[in-house]
C-alpha cells in the first residue's frame, strides 16, 4: 500500500511505461559506473582468459582478441563513457546557454556576432566538423570532448536566444529594469529561471547524441586509445574480428540502451514540463 501510494503521487507523465523503463535503465547504468570495481568479475585490462572465447561460464559476454573479459570492460567503460557524456552536455548547456542568453537579451552587435558564429558551425556537417577538430587537437578522450563541444553549443545558443527574446519584453522583466536592476542581474534573476525548462529537456535528449558522437570519434581512432575500456573503441576492435560477433555486439548494445534510456527520459521531461501535454496525460490517467 505504501509503495502504491508513493507511485500514485508521481506526476502522470512519470508513471508511463517508457518513463519507468528509461529511469530504471539510466539508474542501472549509473550504478554500474559507480560500482564497476565491485561488480566486474575480472580486471578489464588483464589478458588472462582464452582469446575470442564465446559467451559462457566464467566470461558471460565472451572475451576479445587479447583474452580480456568483455563484461568487465563494458562495466569499466561505463565509468568512461557516461561521465564524459554528462560533462560534455553540461559544458554545452553552460557555453551555449550563456552565449544564447546574451545574444537574445542584449541583441544588436552582440547577438549578431554570436549567432553568425553559430551559423558558421551549423554550416558544416556535425560529424565531419567534430572529426576535423579532434584530428587537429590530437587523438585523446579530452580532445574528443572538446571537439564535440565545438559542434554542440550552437544548438543551445539558438534555443536559448529564442526563449530569451520571448521573455525579455514581459512585464516582470521590464519592471525590474525600471526599478534599477542591472542588465546582468535582470538576466540572471528574471530571465534565465524562466527558460531553463526547455533547455533542460534539450540537454536530456542530447545526452544520447553526445554519447554517439563521442563513441563515434573513438570508433574512428580519434578518441580513447588502447587499452582504455571505452565503448566506441571496443566496437571498433570488434570490426577486425567480425566472425566473433560478441566482441562488438555487447558494447554496441550498451550504447544503445543508454541512448534509448535518456531519450525516454527527455520525452517524459518534455511532457511533464509542457502544461498542455501534462494536462492531457493527467486526464487519460484519470
Amino acid at each position: 500500500m505504501f509503495g502504491r501510494g508513493r507511485v500514485r503521487r508521481l506526476p502522470p507523465a512519470w508513471r508511463r511505461p517508457l518513463a519507468v523503463v528509461g529511469t530504471v535503465v539510466a539508474l542501472a547504468w549509473i550504478v554500474v559506473a559507480l560500482a564497476a570495481p565491485l561488480l566486474a568479475p575480472h580486471d578489464p585490462l588483464a589478458q588472462e582468459l582464452p582469446r575470442l572465447a564465446p559467451p559462457g561460464p566464467g566470461h558471460w559476454l565472451g572475451t576479445d582478441q587479447l583474452g580480456r573479459d568483455i563484461l568487465s570492460r563494458i562495466m569499466y567503460g561505463a565509468r568512461v563513457s557516461i561521465p564524459l557524456t554528462l560533462l560534455l552536455v553540461a559544458l554545452s548547456v553552460v557555453v551555449g546557454g550563456l552565449l544564447g542568453a546574451c545574444a537574445g537579451y542584449f541583441g544588436r552587435w552582440v547577438g549578431e556576432t554570436i549567432m553568425r558564429l553559430a551559423d558558421l558551425v551549423f554550416a558544416f556537417p556535425t560529424v565531419i566538423l567534430a572529426m576535423v577538430v579532434a584530428a587537429a587537437l590530437g587523438a585523446s578522450l579530452g580532445n574528443a570532448v572538446l571537439a564535440v563541444l565545438v559542434v554542440a553549443w550552437p544548438a543551445y545558443a539558438r534555443v536559448t536566444r529564442g526563449l530569451v527574446l520571448g521573455v525579455r519584453e514581459r512585464e516582470f522583466v521590464l519592471s525590474g529594469r525600471l526599478l534599477g536592476f542591472s542588465a546582468w542581474r535582470s538576466l540572471r534573476v528574471d530571465v534565465l529561471p524562466n527558460v531553463t525548462g526547455p533547455i533542460l529537456v534539450l540537454a536530456t535528449l542530447d545526452i544520447g547524441t553526445a554519447l554517439l558522437l563521442l563513441s563515434g570519434l573513438s570508433f574512428l581512432g580519434l578518441g580513447a586509445k588502447p587499452p582504455s575500456p571505452e565503448w566506441g573503441a571496443m566496437v571498433a576492435a570488434g570490426v577486425d574480428v567480425f566472425d566473433s560477433w560478441w566482441v562488438a555486439t555487447f558494447p554496441g548494445l550498451a550504447i544503445l540502451t543508454v541512448v534509448l534510456a535518456f531519450n525516454f527520459l527527455g520525452d517524459t521531461l518534455r511532457d511533464a514540463l509542457d502544461p498542455r501535454t501534462a494536462g492531457a496525460i493527467k486526464e487519460r490517467a484519470l
